[in-house]
């Protein structure tokens, strides 16, 4: 399933890549040629949106949507378990046993022997 999910997200990548690509902006119109933002005031502005710029949304949706897929699979997959949690519950798991040292194994401090 994540496999399937992963081909998607590529695809939808590559689409919005060169759907974006293909599209010209809105300053390219034979409008610009007479200056900064006179395009819109001279051929009025556009109506509905095209086939590509709906594409480009159908497409950025599916990104979106197989981005947020992804993200759930690899957490799920993890484990589901918190880094912070888990330092968290071992401190505390560690405040509440004592340590218990071994008497014998400590070591005693070397008493300097002086040659008479």
């Amino acid at each position: 399933m994540e496999k399937l999910v992963l081909v998607v997200h590529v695809l939808a990548a590559l689409g919005v890549i060169g759907l974006v690509l293909l599209q010209h902006g809105k300053g390219a119109d034979m409008g610009a040629s007479f200056g900064s933002g006179a395009s819109g005031s001279l051929f009025g502005v556009s109506g509905s949106s095209n086939f590509m710029s709906r594409a480009t949304a159908i497409f950025v949706i599916v990104f979106f949507s197989t981005s947020l897929t992804l993200a759930y699979m690899a957490s799920d997959k993890a484990g589901g378990g918190s880094v912070v949690k888990a330092h968290v519950t071992q401190t505390e798991a560690n405040k509440a046993a004592p340590v218990a040292t071994d008497v014998s194994k400590t070591e005693t401090p070397a008493t300097e022997v002086v040659p008479k």
